[in-house]
């Protein structure tokens, strides 16, 4: 059990508005792409999100869940190619939209975790904070992965 100062507790969260903004992003994201696979890549990071959050809540209850640095899903994702030359471009550039704008959004969170990790004395907790950062780092490898084999970056 830990005890967080009102500082921590302030972050946390900050954080958890975060993750209830990325949630509500990837869900209307998944409604919005027209390609399945894109769709469903949205809901697995969705889900991942949901993760997070949840951990950030058990830490508001006083409880530090156990995390595992070692996340390799950016690094293993293997997207395949749905975009050819003869698709509909409308459809191409709109999910192509969407993933830059995931992509945004996860370097932010990132970015967040990463300065605000620092901010706590805990070192199981900052472990849990780098793991979420780490996740949210593949996050976005994913959604570039997935706008390279469909010939939407560079």
């Amino acid at each position: 059990m830990i005890n967080l100062t009102e500082k921590e507790k302030f972050i946390i969260e900050d954080l958890k508005a975060q993750e209830k903004l990325c949630i509500q992003k990837y869900a209307f994201y998944e409604e919005m792409a027209y390609d399945p696979e894109l769709a469903d890549l949205f809901a697995q990071i969705k889900e991942s999100e949901e993760k997070h959050l949840n951990s950030l809540n058990e830490v508001l209850n006083g409880n530090v869940v156990d995390s595992d640095v070692n996340d390799y899903s950016g690094e293993n994702y293997v997207a395949s190619t749905t975009y050819h030359n003869s698709s509909i471009k409308e459809e191409k550039d709109h999910d192509s939209f969407l993933c830059t704008d995931a992509i945004t959004m996860e370097k932010y969170v990132s970015g967040a975790y990463n300065f605000d990790l620092f901010q706590f004395s805990n070192s199981k907790l900052r472990k849990l904070l780098a793991d979420i950062e780490v996740e949210e780092q593949n996050h976005a490898e994913m959604l570039y992965k997935y706008k390279k084999a469909n010939m939407m970056a560079q």
